[in-house]
């Protein structure tokens, strides 16, 4: 993943160490003092909310613990590679689509941000400009043209960066 994926991780799994599961913890306290808990929805939802945040501090951390962190600013982009911006073509249907390989965690594919193990990405690693592959789908082959491949932060490119977790339970 790239450094500024890994530091979304560190500030999510700080945010909820030291801001929100205090603040839980709190409300559950709260909660408990209004007398039977049996019945009481408050202390309920609040350890239902603490038992939620436990469980992602313990998969963020996980994930934080286990990435591997590269800069693909210091790649040549001569081939696509970690972190290539890549416009390709379409030869059947001559349409243009624009993909960025990028870490699991960072991934959008409905924004273009793609797994470098996804198995579209797995087939354009490697290429160069006009560079032909193919890609095998459940009900399809589709074959593409590498058109450009250029280095963009992903970070630029996302249109929704998100911070902060929302926790509440509708």
């Amino acid at each position: 993943m790239t450094l500024e994926g890994y530091d979304l991780l560190v500030e999510e799994f700080k945010f909820l160490l030291e801001v929100e599961k205090p603040k839980t913890a709190e409300e559950k306290l709260v909660a408990a003092a209004q007398g039977d808990r049996s019945e009481n929805a408050d202390y309920h939802a609040a350890k239902e909310k603490l038992r939620f945040i436990d469980k992602r501090l313990f998969y963020l951390n996980s994930m934080i613990q286990k990435s591997q962190i590269i800069d693909p600013s210091k790649s040549p982009h001569a081939k696509v590679s970690f972190g290539s911006t890549v416009k390709v073509v379409n030869i059947d249907t001559d349409e243009e689509e624009i993909y960025t390989l990028c870490g699991v965690l960072e991934s959008e594919p409905e924004n273009g941000l793609i797994s470098v193990h996804s198995p579209l990405a797995k087939a354009m690693i490697g290429k160069e400009i006009d560079d032909e592959f193919k890609i095998k789908l459940p009900h399809a082959k589709k074959e593409y043209e590498i058109l450009e491949i250029e280095y963009k932060n992903i970070f630029s490119l996302k249109k929704n960066i998100r911070t902060k977790v929302d926790f509440s339970f509708h």
